[in-house]
């Protein structure tokens, strides 16, 4: 058992040749390299693999052993300072490996399928496999400054895949959004950890929570300071899991390439700041007005995230908000106390929004051969419909994820959710009717998305196709250069022939790759119409989704307290047993299972009250789903028709318009922050350098109308010198009596 500890430290570099060899060769071999891309998933995969046997042996040795090791080596020592590197492994080590890993293998089999038809392929499985990397090194972090580089690691991870597609302004864009609102988060962290170190002198965990638990209760330390310390180090983690209000990037990250918004902004780097606050809160609880700050953040994500999430079209970027949202129910679980519960959701929130996410990138893959790869129209649930004729398998997995986050029995986010849920009415039962009252959003929203995009018909038949002025074949997504804006009937046509038009007016043959992923079409042009149709994604990317599936419907049992007696079988529990113990010495997790039918009775109603409500405003029955006019005609009379019409368009226009947060920050802080710009540039160039240039110019036309009062002679000098100096006496003696 010692033996593997020791060596655990190799797993955070094992994804990393990859990174490095794809590096070399495209610098010194890169046509070779090239040549031979799709070999370059094979090893990616069988690294993470590896990874993932070592975290799995390890987990093992946590639920049988249930000890913390942690192994150091010495960096930098002097009299004043010293800091080690090493690694630390426990139990929420294990279970963040075992989540990157797992999640990180099937995300590398979808990609090499999903981006097999980009030029920069082997760009991106570079930047996968360093992330991976990033984050395994991130999680097995022993100490404070540790952490904080390999924080940075997967931010600029972050911030190369969501730009991806970097010649596409709104990539550029979402990119630069993300990065501006995570270095506010990563410098509040960073203040967070020199204040710290101030206090205690020390970067090492263990060191720094029983230092601070001592200094706190003998009254050592100002209590204000330690409190504004802890709270920079939770803004870190508040900008990178998407908490309010710094969560507006995580939308418009969805602007990377799907398999990157399954793995990092579903299932690993937004899990980053949970992380960070599961690893720090030994330090938290014993700091005032830290858990309320970390519940109050968490219940207000949770319902704002639900509501923002409500009337987008975009498939991607409701999924982005769903995400905000459990996120939310993840952070206010440990504000409460709920250590176990936290992590519970954590795990079964990563695996089933990993499918949905993954589900929603074999929609687009369907969907973008009839749209021309444009991504608006390829990701927009209004053109979508009747998808399930067509998608049969992704249909399904999509269905039992949402039925997961719905929190339907016995699917796994209904057992950790369920938890959250019970455990809010023990901290606060406002808290409670809030956390209750988006898990019935939940339920609806993502209902409405899967009623959207698999119910009824399949609406972009109903697309007029004759004159497609604003149409993209074959976008960003494909080449890293868009189309011209002039899309005419013949141009669709020569996609069939293999010819695509770029900027310039030459024509391009499509590569190989390219023409395997293209499907014949089976119907072309009726009347001034367009008939094609979806198809379902190849094995290579359904294979995945259908392990995910396995996950959603038993990695929910892990929680499950089944007591037979002398016989309890939960596995959760006893893996966390070292962290509950230090949180609730005396803790016990046995299930009252009378209390949790009556709970989970009322969680399980309102969410089928979700499920009810989008089945009658978006299901097959009522076709026209843009609008109200079911609620609408149980209310007769004109001032109270007018009246639901308002609320139901405040509503609407909130959720669509993202809360106006982001309409806030672009006047408040980008045009506020210009703006003074452009007044300190004014203020230094016309005042300050207008000073200086002033003397200089005064000096100069001063010094040239002296030059010619000179005569060249001393005796005039002298005169003149006299002169002056009596004038001052003078002055100097009238003042002086006066």
């Amino acid at each position: 058992m010692e033996h593997i500890y020791q060596y655990a430290w190799i797993i955070p570099f094992l994804p990393l040749p990859v990174t490095m060899l794809i590096g070399f060769g495209l610098l010194l071999i890169p046509t070779a390299t090239k040549n031979i891309r799709r070999i370059w998933a094979f090893p990616n995969v069988l690294l993470l693999s590896i990874a993932l046997v070592f975290s799995a042996n390890l987990s093992i040795q946590q639920i049988n052993g249930s000890f913390i090791y942690q192994y150091l080596w010495s960096w930098t020592i002097n009299n004043d300072f010293s800091l080690e590197f090493g690694y630390l492994i426990d139990p929420l080590t294990s279970i963040m490996s075992i989540l990157i890993t797992t999640v990180g293998i099937m995300v590398l089999i979808y990609s090499d399928n999903y981006m097999s038809h980009d030029q920069g392929y082997l760009r991106f499985f570079a930047y996968l496999s360093f992330f991976n990397s990033s984050m395994l090194g991130l999680v097995t972090s022993s100490n404070l400054i540790q952490i904080y580089i390999f924080w940075e690691l997967v931010g600029m991870c972050s911030y190369l895949l969501i730009g991806f597609w970097f010649t596409r302004p709104v990539a550029a864009s979402a990119c630069q959004k993300a990065f501006v609102t995570n270095r506010i988060g990563d410098f509040g962290l960073l203040l967070g950890i020199l204040g710290f170190y101030w206090i205690t002198g020390s970067l090492e965990f263990r060191d720094l929570f029983e230092m601070v638990n001592n200094l706190v209760h003998n009254n050592g330390v100002n209590s204000l300071f330690a409190t504004l310390c802890a709270s920079l180090l939770f803004l870190g983690a508040v900008a990178k899991s998407a908490q309010f209000p710094l969560h507006v990037w995580l939308p418009d990250a969805m602007e990377g390439p799907t398999p990157i918004s399954a793995l990092i902004h579903a299932a690993t780097m937004v899990a980053a700041g949970i992380f960070l606050v599961a690893r720090l809160l030994p330090l938290f609880i014993v700091i005032p007005y830290i858990m309320n700050l970390i519940s109050l953040v968490g219940v207000i994500t949770v319902l704002l995230g639900a509501t923002l999430a409500l009337a987008q079209r975009d498939i991607k970027r409701s999924l982005a908000y769903s995400t905000m949202s459990q996120l939310g129910y993840i952070m206010l679980a440990p504000g409460i106390g709920s250590y176990r519960a936290a992590l519970f959701h954590l795990i079964t929130h990563a695996y089933s929004k990993a499918l949905l996410f993954l589900g929603s990138g074999s929609i687009i893959h369907s969907m973008e051969p009839i749209v021309g790869y444009s991504t608006d129209k390829s990701q927009n649930m209004v053109l979508m419909g009747g998808l399930t004729r067509y998608v049969p398998i992704t249909r399904t997995t999509f269905l039992l994820g949402t039925l997961s986050l719905c929190g339907i029995p016995p699917l796994a986010c209904f057992w950790s959710k369920d938890e959250i849920l019970n455990d809010s009415w023990l901290y606060s039962p406002i808290f409670a009717i809030i956390a209750y009252f988006t898990a019935g959003l939940t339920a609806f929203y993502m209902f409405r998305m899967y009623l959207l995009t698999f119910d009824g018909y399949f609406r972009l038949h109903f697309q007029n196709y004759s004159n497609t002025k604003n149409s993209s074949l074959y976008s960003i997504s494909l080449w890293g250069k868009e189309v011209p804006k002039t899309v005419n009937r013949n141009l669709l046509l020569s996609t069939v022939q293999n010819k695509v038009y770029f900027f310039s007016k030459e024509t391009y043959q499509i590569d190989d790759n390219v023409r395997n992923r293209i499907r014949s079409f089976s119907t072309y042009f009726i009347n001034k119409y367009t008939y094609i149709y979806p198809h379902e994604s190849d094995n290579t990317m359904l294979f995945p989704m259908l392990v995910l599936v396995l996950f959603t419907l038993f990695i929910g049992s892990i929680g499950i307290n089944f007591d037979l007696g002398e016989i309890s079988f939960d596995i959760l529990s006893k893996w966390l047993t070292p962290s509950t113990n230090f949180f609730h010495p005396n803790s016990n997790f046995s299930v009252d299972w009378y209390e949790f039918l009556t709970n989970a009775i009322l969680s399980i109603s309102i969410a089928l009250f979700g499920i009810f409500i989008a089945s009658i405003l978006y299901g097959s029955i009522y076709s026209s789903f843009q609008n109200f006019e079911l609620i609408n005609s149980f209310v007769k009379g004109g001032p109270k028709r007018i009246f639901l019409d308002q609320i139901k368009n405040v509503l609407y226009n909130w959720s669509y318009n993202r809360g106006y947060i982001d309409i806030f920050y672009t006047r408040i802080f980008t045009t506020g922050i210009r703006r003074l710009a452009e007044f300190i540039q004014f203020f230094d160039r016309r005042i300050i350098d207008g000073i200086t240039n002033g003397v200089g110019v005064t000096s100069f036309f001063l010094g040239e109308g002296i030059k010619y009062m000179g005569g060249g002679r001393i005796s005039s000098y002298l005169f003149l010198y006299l002169s002056y100096v009596s004038i001052f006496l003078f002055i100097f003696v009238f003042l002086l009596f006066h």
